[in-house]
C-alpha cells in the first residue's frame, strides 16, 4: 500500500472534494488522521469532518451480519434469497420490475458492478443514485450544452482566477477545503474578487466583495441579463463563438434585453448590485462561476446550468487557466457514478444509452445477454413506482431514502408496501433498515478498497487500513455473488477491485479514439500492485498519449456530433404564486459539521458540539409576526408533511423564506426529518427535485415546559413530546419539551431507569420562575443532570455537558450543578465555535476585548481556525458584528 512514514494514504469519504488523507494505526490499534501534504486536492488540509474521522470509526452500531426478516443469517442463505426474489420477480413481471438505489458513497468498482448488472444482464436502466439528489442538473446541463457530462476547469482554476462567481454555493460550510484554497489565494491576490450569490448570507459571504441576496429560483433571470450585457458592452469572443458554438443568436433572443431595472425588480436584487455584478465579469476574462446544489437542486436547474454556461462560451472563457464554468459536487463519488453509468439515463463510461452504436459497444464489451435500450426511473419516480407496484423488488445500496428523498413519509410507505427490499449497510442505526426484508452488511470506510473520483476529475486511491469486522463484505463482492447465483457467473468472476478496475478502463477506451470525454485506457493494464500504488491521477488519459493539459474546450472540441457547443436559449421560471397557507418558502441544505443522515459524523461530540439539534432560520419579521421568540419550538410544514425544530431568529435569512439542515432522522430527534416536508417536484431535464424551493407554513409549537438533560449513558427510549440527542463528552446531551404538564422527578427518575441509571438525587425548585433542576450522583460522580422551566433553558451547554467529565464530592460543588451557571474560576466558554479546539464564542469575544482583532490574531491566542480553518469565516463574522456595534461584559455573558 501507499504510505506517508508509518501511514497509508487514502481519501476522506465525506464531500466531493476529494481530500487525501493519512491513516496512523498506533500498537495500541488507535488510529490518527491527518491531511496528505502531497494530494492535490488539499495540500494536507482538512475541515472538521475529515480532522475527526478517526473519532467515527466505532463499531457500536454497526451491522456486522446478514440478517432475513431481522433475524441472523448466513451469507449463502441471504444471497440465495436475494438473487431467487430478483430472478423470480423478473421472470413474473419483467426486468422493469426491480430496481437498484446505490450511492455516492459507494466506490467506483462497486458503482460499475451494479450497473453491469442491471443494464446489461437484468436488462433494465433501473438503477438510479442519490446523486440523481444533488448534481443530476449539471450532467443535464452539461450534455445539453458540451454533448457530454464534462467539467471543463480544474480547482487552480479558483486560485487563478481574478474573478470566482459562487453561485448556490456556501462553499465555506459544504466544500470548506476548496474555500481554505481559494481564500489563502485571495489573500495572495489583492485584486482577486468573490461575489456570492446565494438568498442567504451564508458563512461563504464573509469573504465576498459582493453578496447578491436574490430572490429563490431568479437565477435564470440574472444570467440572461448579463449574456445580454455581455452582447451591449462589445465583451463577446466573436471568434470563439464563430468557430466552436451554435444557437448564440436564438439563446440571446431567449434572454432579451438587458433592462437593469427590469432585471433587478425579477431578482429582488438591488439595481446598482447588478449593474456592478455585470460591469466586473464584463471587465475580468479571468473568471470562474463554480455553482452547486443552490443552481442544481432546482425545478428548473438544468436551466439554470445552461444559462450559467451560455456566459462562458458568449466571452469564450473556457477551458483556459482562471477561467470557465464548475459544478462542485456534494458526495465523495458522485463523479465516480457518472462515470460509470450509476444514473438512470446514463451508460457506463459516459455513453448515452439513446445512442445506439454505444449501447452496441457496452454490450459487446462485456458479452452481456442484453442491454438496457431506454432510460430508468430517475429516483423521485423509482420509489413512486415502488408505491404504486410497479416495482416489486429493490436494492438499496448506502443511502438512506426514507430520510434524503423529498416526501420522505411517501417514500417509507413505499418500502413497507413493496414485496421485497434489500438493504446493503454499514449501520444498523439508519431508518432505511426498518423496511428491509434482508439485510446485508457493507464494508465501511476504512475497510474497503477502490477508487473515487472528485469534482475536478481526479481519480484517488480509497484504501482500506482495518480488517473487515465480523461477516462484513464489500458491495462489489455482494453484486457479484448475487449475479453469479441468478446465472450470470461468467460476466461477474472478479478476483478484487484491481480486476473491475482495469475492465472498466478499458471500456473507457473502446472505440474512442478521441470521441468521447471520459478515456483513462491508459489505466487499464494495472495489476493489483500498480493499482494499489495508484496516484492521485485527472482523466483523460489515453493509452499511449503523453500527459498533457487535462482542461477541456479552450479550443473547442466539443463531444456533440458536429463537436460544436450548443447555447441552450433558457427562459426564467414563472415564480409560484404562494398560497396563503404556505406562504413561506423552504430552503434545505448542510451544516458545517455534519455528514448526509448523520450515521457517521454523529458519532463524535466534537462535531455535534457545534449545533446539536435541528432548527429552522426565520428572519425577524417573520418571527416577530409568528410570535415565535428565539430558542422556542416551531413547526414547519407544507400539504407532505411536517417538523419541530428549534426557532433561530437571524437576519442571515431572506425575509419569507425558511432554512433547515436536511441532516435529523428518526435516531437523532423527534421530529425533524425535513425531507418529509418537501415537496417531491422535479427538474424535467434532470429529474432532481427542487429541494430549496417548498411553499411552506410555520407556526409556533406550544410548550408547557422546555428541558435540558446530560446523562452518562445514552437514554434507550425518549418520553417527551420533543427531544434531540447527541454525544457530548463522557456521555450525552438531550433537548427536550413537552406540550402537556409533566411530573419533572417521575419523568427524569423513568428516563434515568431506561438509560442504566441508578442513583442519589439531589434536586432545586424555584417556584416564582417556574424552574425545576435535578441531578443525580453515584459514588461522587455526576450521572445525570436535569434543568427544565416554563421558557427555553438559558443554561450553558457547554459548562453542562462538562460536568459529566468532572468529579463534584463536596455538597457545595453538588449544589453549584443545580445552580446552573459556572462558577467564576471555570469561565462559560460559550456556544463552540472552534470544534477542533472546542474554542467558543465568549471565548473569542473576551480575546477580541483585549486586542485580538482579527482571525490571525484570534488564532495565535486561541488556536481557533489553526486546525482544519472550519471556523474562519464564523470567527471573522463575530468580529465584524463586534466592530460594528462593540461589546461590553454583559454582551459577552449573553453570547453563550
Amino acid at each position: 500500500m501507499t504510505r506517508q512514514e508509518n501511514g497509508i494514504k487514502t481519501t476522506c469519504p465525506y464531500c466531493g472534494v476529494g481530500c487525501g488523507v493519512v491513516v496512523s494505526r498506533a500498537a495500541d490499534g488507535s488510529v490518527s488522521v491527518k491531511g496528505d501534504p502531497d494530494h492535490p486536492a488539499n495540500f494536507g488540509r482538512l475541515c472538521s469532518k475529515g480532522s475527526a474521522l478517526a473519532e467515527t470509526l466505532s463499531l457500536d452500531d454497526r451491522l456486522l451480519y446478514p440478517e432475513i426478516a431481522g433475524k441472523r443469517a448466513g451469507w449463502d442463505e441471504a444471497l440465495g434469497l436475494v438473487a431467487e426474489k430478483f430472478a423470480a420477480t423478473i421472470a413474473e413481471h419483467g426486468p422493469d420490475s426491480v430496481a437498484f438505489y446505490v450511492s455516492g458513497q459507494i466506490l467506483t468498482e462497486d458503482y460499475y458492478v451494479a450497473n453491469k448488472l442491471m443494464k446489461g444482464y437484468i436488462g433494465s436502466a433501473n438503477i438510479d443514485t442519490n446523486s440523481r439528489l444533488c448534481m443530476a442538473s449539471s450532467v443535464a446541463g452539461h450534455r445539453r450544452a458540451f454533448g457530454s457530462d464534462t467539467v471543463p476547469g480544474t480547482y487552480q482554476d479558483l486560485e487563478q482566477a481574478d474573478l470566482v462567481v459562487l453561485v448556490g454555493s456556501n462553499l465555506a460550510w459544504c466544500h470548506p477545503v476548496l474555500f481554505q484554497r481559494l481564500e489563502a489565494a485571495k489573500a495572495k491576490n489583492p485584486s482577486m474578487r468573490v461575489v456570492v450569490i446565494d438568498p442567504r448570507r451564508t458563512a461563504t459571504c464573509e469573504i465576498a466583495d459582493l453578496h447578491l441576496a436574490l430572490t429563490p429560483d431568479t437565477d435564470v433571470a440574472l444570467f440572461n441579463g448579463l449574456l445580454a450585457f455581455l452582447k451591449d458592452t462589445g465583451t463577446l469572443d466573436q471568434t470563439y463563438i464563430a468557430r466552436h458554438t451554435k444557437g448564440f443568436e436564438e439563446a440571446l433572443e431567449c434572454a432579451g434585453t438587458c433592462d437593469i431595472a427590469q432585471i433587478a425588480r425579477a431578482t429582488g436584487l438591488k439595481p446598482q448590485d447588478v449593474a456592478l455584478f455585470y460591469t466586473m465579469v464584463a471587465r475580468t476574462e479571468k473568471t470562474v462561476t463554480v455553482y452547486s446544489q443552490g443552481v442544481n437542486q432546482s425545478v428548473s436547474g438544468t436551466d439554470k446550468v445552461n444559462a450559467i454556461i451560455n456566459t462562458h462560451l458568449a466571452t469564450g472563457r473556457m477551458g483556459r487557466k482562471g477561467m470557465g464554468p464548475f459544478s462542485v459536487t456534494g458526495q465523495p463519488n458522485a463523479m465516480g457514478g457518472r462515470e460509470v453509468g450509476g444514473l438512470a439515463n446514463m451508460l457506463a463510461c459516459h455513453m448515452a444509452i439513446e445512442n445506439p452504436d454505444h449501447r452496441r459497444i457496452v454490450q459487446s464489451f462485456w458479452n452481456s445477454p442484453v442491454i438496457a435500450d431506454r432510460q430508468g426511473l430517475k429516483a423521485v419516480d423509482m420509489f413512486r413506482a415502488v408505491r404504486d407496484g410497479r416495482i416489486k423488488a429493490i436494492w438499496i445500496m448506502a443511502t438512506n431514502p426514507v430520510d434524503s428523498l423529498p416526501d420522505a413519509d411517501e417514500v417509507a410507505l413505499a418500502l413497507k408496501s413493496c414485496p421485497f427490499v434489500v438493504v446493503s449497510d454499514v449501520s444498523k442505526a439508519v431508518d432505511t433498515v426498518a423496511y428491509a426484508d434482508v439485510l446485508l452488511p457493507g464494508a465501511a470506510w476504512g475497510e474497503k478498497d477502490g477508487t473515487v473520483t472528485n469534482s475536478e476529475r481526479r481519480i484517488s486511491r480509497q484504501r482500506g487500513f482495518l480488517p473487515l469486522p465480523g461477516e462484513t463484505r464489500p458491495d462489489w463482492w455482494a453484486l457479484s455473488e448475487v449475479a453469479k447465483r441468478m446465472g450470470f457467473g461468467d460476466g461477474f468472476d472478479y478476483s478484487g477491485p484491481a480486476e473491475i478496475f482495469a475492465e472498466y478502463a478499458a471500456l473507457s477506451a473502446q472505440e474512442n479514439g478521441g470521441s468521447r470525454d471520459f478515456d483513462i485506457g491508459a489505466l487499464s493494464q494495472l495489476n493489483a500492485d500498480t493499482y494499489d500504488a495508484l496516484a492521485p491521477i485527472q482523466w483523460p488519459r489515453r493509452a499511449g498519449e503523453p500527459e498533457r493539459d487535462v482542461r477541456f474546450f479552450a479550443g473547442g472540441g466539443f463531444f456533440t456530433e458536429d463537436r460544436k457547443a450548443n447555447f441552450i436559449g433558457v427562459e426564467p421560471a414563472k415564480l409560484r404564486k404562494m398560497e396563503r397557507r404556505y406562504p413561506f418558502v423552504l430552503n434545505t441544505g448542510r451544516i458545517r459539521d455534519q455528514w448526509h443522515t448523520m450515521t457517521r459524523t454523529g458519532k463524535t461530540a466534537r462535531l455535534t458540539s457545534h449545533i446539536a439539534e435541528p432548527f429552522a432560520e426565520l428572519h425577524p419579521d417573520d418571527a416577530r409576526a409568528a410570535r415565535i421568540a428565539d430558542a422556542e419550538l416551531v413547526e414547519v410544514r407544507s400539504p407532505h408533511g411536517s417538523v419541530v425544530v428549534r426557532a433561530h431568529v437571524s437576519g442571515r435569512n431572506r425575509k419569507g423564506s425558511v432554512f433547515v439542515p436536511m441532516h435529523w432522522t428518526d435516531q437523532f430527534s423527534s421530529k425533524g426529518r425535513i425531507d418529509a416536508v418537501v415537496a417531491p417536484k422535479t427538474d424535467l431535464h434532470s429529474g432532481q427535485p427542487g429541494s430549496k424551493f417548498t411553499p411552506v407554513a410555520i407556526s409556533k409549537q406550544d410548550c408547557a415546559w422546555y428541558g435540558f438533560a446530560i446523562l452518562r449513558n445514552k437514554p434507550a427510549k425518549h418520553l417527551s413530546d420533543y427531544w434531540a440527542v447527541a454525544p457530548c463528552d463522557g456521555g450525552w446531551r438531550l433537548e427536550l419539551a413537552g406540550y402537556t404538564e409533566t411530573d419533572f422527578e417521575a419523568f427524569a427518575r423513568e428516563l434515568c431507569s431506561a438509560s442504566g441509571t441508578d442513583a442519589e438525587l439531589l434536586s432545586y425548585k424555584d417556584a416564582t420562575s417556574g424552574s425545576y433542576r435535578l441531578a443525580f450522583w453515584k459514588d461522587g460522580d455526576l450521572t445525570a443532570a436535569f434543568f427544565f422551566g416554563s421558557k427555553p433553558v438559558e443554561v450553558s451547554r457547554q459548562w453542562a455537558c462538562g460536568l459529566l467529565s468532572a468529579t463534584a464530592t463536596s455538597p457545595v460543588e453538588r449544589y453549584r450543578v443545580l445552580a446552573g451557571r459556572t462558577p467564576a474560576d471555570r469561565p462559560d466558554c460559550g456556544a463552540i465555535v472552534c470544534s477542533c479546539f472546542q474554542i467558543g464564542v465568549n471565548q473569542i469575544l473576551a480575546a477580541a476585548k483585549n486586542g485580538a482583532a482579527t482571525v490571525a490574531a484570534i488564532g495565535e491566542v486561541l488556536q481557533a481556525g489553526t486546525n482544519c480553518g472550519s471556523c474562519r469565516s464564523e470567527i471573522n463574522a463575530l468580529l465584524n458584528d463586534l466592530a460594528a456595534k462593540g461589546t461590553d461584559d454583559d454582551d459577552i455573558a449573553k453570547a453563550g
